[in-house]
């Protein structure tokens, strides 16, 4: 039995017969990143002596008894390093207590383990952004894993990790899931706390899972979501049981299909899968029709308006007096000045200043307050779209992975490329990418994802549509 391939179901089904045990699960895993993980670098760190630890007290009869989870290196795991990627955190900072998320983890018997690669401070769409090490995708090491969760994608697309968390800004888990093949939810923001995750923009952010399929995906939301006294965004609502929906039909279900996200710019073959997989779903019971997202040729410059600003105002506590990366200097002035931009990467740099400059007197109303106006006008098209449908379908990404450097030249060609993701964040809905089949590039089979949104709260239908088409398709 090859441990590192198993999903959570089957992981519980092998403690529950006694023919595994936490301890040489871990032992395994630890093996398996030691082998595949040179060459893919999805994990900055991991502390097995630590793990083993906490598997010798785990309760198995709870819902996630003995799992190993691997987690992003934004989200704090007491006694964990949390470097977000980044030179200003590396050796620098070890978390003094546990994320909500991982707090709920525990409750339900996980083991934290691991901590995954990034893009510094969650800012990329590719993990290139990485200030410690590059992050590469198993199906093709010259190929990014995406991002900003790439690490998290990776690890389990390399069968190096059971499950992992990520967390979603504009498209973060969605977008490396798809390019890697594995399973990531974007829960609806609030759905689940931030408490305890280092901010990008704090508007934005949400932690969920990242999986090798549907029905992990459900238990580990279900395990994560609900209220938190310590996020006054996070919603008290009561958590369904998302794991009931796994295994319901389909039928009725009323797929709405934009047209503005079939449009040029979408790699022929990309599209194909994403409408064969469309075309699958109708086969099963599901009703499609086409609607319209008017403003999605505004979503890009309204995210990169909104979240830089967020991102400046985040990270200006990184000033290296507090904590963090701290520069010989001077003076005062000089202290923080080279304290950041020693700390700080080209991209993190780069979004800092556009950020700064949004908010700056004289431009504050001609960029962010008009930006967070059109955001108004994208949720209002989503609202009007699902007055007439109960999901929406779509491309992950308009492209397969693309090579590594492709578009460091080019940062807006980057940015470009989130197109079909940042509006859901925009908009505060939630949505899952699921495998949808690979298209062949240089003798590569590269995977595509399938993009499925749902309405605010939405997410039972996510997994009732994500978990009918995986198994229809395999």
């Amino acid at each position: 039995m090859n441990v590192a391939e198993l999903t959570i179901a089957q992981l519980r089904e092998a403690y529950l017969t006694k023919s595994l045990t936490p301890a040489e699960v871990l032992t395994s895993l630890a093996s398996e990143i030691d082998r595949k993980d040179p060459s893919i670098g999805g994990y900055l760190s991991y502390d097995l002596d630590r793990a083993l630890v906490d598997a010798a007290g785990c309760d198995l009869s709870l819902p996630l008894g003995g799992v190993p989870i691997a987690i992003k290196d934004l989200i704090n795991v007491e006694g964990h390093p949390c470097s977000c990627a980044s030179k200003m955190l590396e050796g620098k900072y070890t978390s003094p207590y546990d994320a909500t998320v991982v707090r709920k983890l525990r409750a339900a018997g996980a083991i934290p383990f691991g901590r995954t690669n990034m893009d510094e401070f969650a800012m990329g769409s590719s993990n290139e952004n990485s200030g410690i090490k590059p992050c590469h995708n198993p199906h093709d090491t010259s190929r990014i894993p995406g991002g900003s969760s790439g690490g998290s994608a990776a690890v389990i697309a390399s069968h190096t990790a059971i499950a992992a968390l990520g967390t979603d800004t504009g498209g973060s888990i969605r977008q490396p899931a798809s390019h890697c093949g594995v399973v990531g939810l974007k829960p609806t923001y609030g759905r689940v706390s931030r408490y305890g995750l280092v901010a990008f923009a704090s508007s934005l952010d949400q932690c969920g899972p990242m999986t090798k399929t549907v029905a992990d995906a459900a238990r580990l939301l279900e395990v994560i979501s609900g209220g938190c006294d310590r996020d006054s965004t996070c919603l008290n609502d009561e958590v369904p049981r998302y794991t009931e929906a796994v295994g319901r039909d389909i039928k009725g279900l009323r797929i709405g299909l934009p047209s503005e996200y079939f449009a040029a710019g979408l790699n022929p073959q990309v599209k194909e899968k994403v409408e064969s997989a469309i075309r699958l779903l109708e086969s099963l019971g599901a009703e499609v029709i086409p609607v319209s997202l008017p403003n999605t040729e505004h979503a890009v410059a309204t995210y990169y308006v909104i979240a830089t600003a967020e991102a400046s105002a985040n990270l200006a506590r990184f000033d290296g007096v507090r904590y963090g990366h701290r520069a010989e200097a001077g003076d005062l002035i000089e202290l923080y000045k080279k304290s950041r931009a020693e700390g700080f990467g080209d991209e993190v740099k780069r979004r800092i200043i556009l950020g700064t400059y949004v908010l700056s007197s004289g431009y504050y109303d001609a960029y962010y307050l008009r930006a967070q106006k059109v955001r108004t006008l994208i949720r209002r098209d989503f609202d009007d779209a699902f007055t007439k449908v109960d999901l929406i379908a779509s491309p992950v990404s308009p492209t397969p992975a693309f090579k590594m450097g492709e578009h460091h030249s080019d940062p807006l060609s980057m940015y470009l490329a989130d197109i079909y993701t940042i509006s859901a964040n925009l908009a505060g809905i939630c949505g899952i990418s699921i495998p949808c089949g690979t298209v062949n590039v240089d003798g590569k089979a590269l995977p595509v994802g399938l993009q499925l949104l749902g309405k605010p709260m939405g997410e039972m239908d996510l997994i009732r549509a994500g978990h009918a088409h995986e198994v229809a398709a395999q």
